[in-house]
């Protein structure tokens, strides 16, 4: 695999349009997670776009990975314009030849007048993408039913000592991680031990353990609903989702942050895109400074750019300071894992069919 192709700072410049075109695109489709994230762009990316440009935006969701980029790419025919990826899978669609390049120079300078290449945080931008928002998979619980609740990854996959059915993502990648975490392995060796065949085998021995009592989910909007629901005692979730459910909706949850797994999320824009330089016009607008910050007050996910940190103030409708909600608190990294973009874009396909294998069984 060509990694050096999506280094930062290597881009291949595109010729693009000195003048926007956001004014001849009947519509611009955008694509990504649904729920709270998706509410959240839109009110900061969404709205401000359409006032200032007049393009309509469809917004479409999905539920990650780059299979349906990849079909639409093949066959000629490609209806979304820009969608949200995790880095892994900007990776491979770009290694693959599936998004377009993008140039980092046209990307706005920061409000403190520093280039986007000096700006934006290091590792958020890539040949094919640029980074929105760090984001985190943590767990979380009901603490008006469970008062003394789980305060490690351990405690999640400990059945006895907190009953209950356990709600995960359906899929290896994180899982893996938390069960290695949960079995004892310190953060910053998960992945040296996953890269192992017995370090697989062990992971999956882990998650035998709770597989009886894990309700599957693949949609970020679904943990806060089986918590509030009582379907599960302890859910795997993104962060920012737990954060609104509380936040937003009153919900007693607790989010437990021992052993997150944070990443990042990126805009691509699919080859062939239809509306690509409109596609670019929202990427650029999207990723200024004061869009990212406003993108915070509504959601607890980091933004990528240094110059909208101090920008970040209270959350939107409440007297809730965002800072210490966010992924990248020193207070919340105590026993983080960053995931590893590298691993899973060569073992995303093998881990996937072994995990679906064991599904079934």
């Amino acid at each position: 695999m060509k990694l050096t192709k999506l280094l930062a700072g290597t881009a291949i410049s595109l010729a693009l349009a000195s003048g926007s075109t956001a004014a001849f695109a009947k519509d611009l489709t955008v694509v990504s997670w649904g729920g709270a994230y998706t509410k959240s762009q839109v009110e900061a990316y969404h709205k401000p776009f359409i006032a200032k440009t007049g393009v309509n935006i469809k917004s479409e969701d999905y539920n990650g990975g780059i299979a349906e980029i990849k079909a639409q790419v093949e066959a000629g025919n490609v209806t979304w314009d820009i969608v949200d990826v995790e880095l892994s899978d900007a990776i491979r669609a770009c290694d693959e030849g599936l998004l377009e390049t993008i140039d980092h120079s046209t990307l706005p300078a920061g409000a403190n007048g520093k280039p986007a290449t000096e700006d934006f945080l290091p590792g958020t931008l890539y040949d094919c993408a640029v980074a929105n928002i760090v984001w985190s998979t943590i767990f979380a619980y009901d603490k008006s039913k469970m008062p003394e609740g789980p305060k490690t990854m351990a405690d999640f996959f400990d059945t006895k000592k907190f009953p209950g059915k356990r709600g995960l993502r359906k899929g290896a990648k994180v899982n893996l991680e938390f069960a290695l975490i949960a079995d004892g392995v310190a953060a910053k060796d998960v992945y040296s031990v996953l890269e192992t065949p017995e370090g697989v085998d062990r992971a999956f021995a882990k998650l035998d353990t709770i597989k009886s009592d894990v309700v599957w989910w693949e949609a970020g909007a679904q943990p806060p609903q089986m918590l509030a629901d009582g379907e599960v005692a302890l859910t795997t979730a993104y962060n920012g989702r737990i954060f609104n459910a509380v936040a937003g909706e009153g919900k007693p949850f607790e989010i437990v942050w021992d052993g997150q797994v944070w990443d990042l999320d990126l805009w691509v824009i699919p080859k062939g895109a239809k509306n690509k330089e409109t596609a670019m016009d929202f990427l650029k607008f999207s990723t200024a400074t004061e869009q990212l910050a406003a993108q915070a007050s509504y959601i607890s996910y980091g933004p990528a750019r240094a110059s909208s940190s101090p920008l970040v103030g209270k959350f939107h409708n409440a007297d809730i300071d965002m800072g210490p909600q966010m992924p990248t608190n020193p207070t919340n990294l105590t026993n983080a894992v960053q995931n590893n973009f590298e691993f899973w874009a060569d073992n995303a396909d093998q881990l996937n069919e072994r995990f679906n294998a064991w599904l079934a069984n």
